[in-house]
């Protein structure tokens, strides 16, 4: 082997090893979303990968697909395979690709906003406020939190109900 072909092989053998250390640091989407004072339950378990753009705060969050689960047989939630909007401390806004039924319709949630120990998502018209401790483990696609036929330990809290206040 000639010493260029050599010098290339390492030169390339590195570079790709520099380039896994740098992609092995960057943090996970439930870091980020961390770092801006939200809960990880907020997102489904299997997120794949977000882009995010500091200086404005827009966010893109992708699945592998789409994505959709029942909360103690009350609420049944939908992700599509990428959610995108934009994300601030205590506040995520102009949400898309996030959606709740409730009665017989399906209305997307449009706004989050951490306010002390409560979560309010906004469906634009009305709003519901949970208690944070709701969204300290991630659901899971298809099952929710009942994916072994175990229920969880505590219950979905809201104050007043669910999106019954409205602005």
């Amino acid at each position: 082997m000639s010493i260029s072909a050599t010098f290339t092989f390492f030169f390339v053998l590195l570079s790709s090893l520099a380039i896994s250390a740098f992609t092995d640091n960057l943090p996970t989407t439930y870091d980020v979303i961390s770092e801006y004072n939200f809960p990880i339950g907020i997102l489904p378990k299997g997120v794949t990968g977000y882009e995010l753009d500091k200086t404005t705060g827009r966010f893109l969050a992708y699945l592998n697909g789409s994505c959709s689960f029942s909360l103690e047989g009350s609420y049944q939630l939908k992700y599509k395979s990428t959610i995108s909007g934009y994300i601030s401390e205590n506040r995520l806004t102009d949400l898309t690709g996030v959606s709740v039924k409730i009665l017989f319709f399906w209305l997307n949630i449009v706004e989050v906003v951490r306010n002390g120990d409560e979560l309010e998502f906004s469906v634009g018209v009305a709003s519901a406020s949970f208690g944070i401790d709701n969204f300290y483990e991630c659901p899971q696609c298809g099952c929710g939190f009942d994916c072994n036929n175990v229920e969880r330990a505590t219950t979905l809290r809201s104050d007043p109900g669910p999106f019954l206040s409205s602005f």
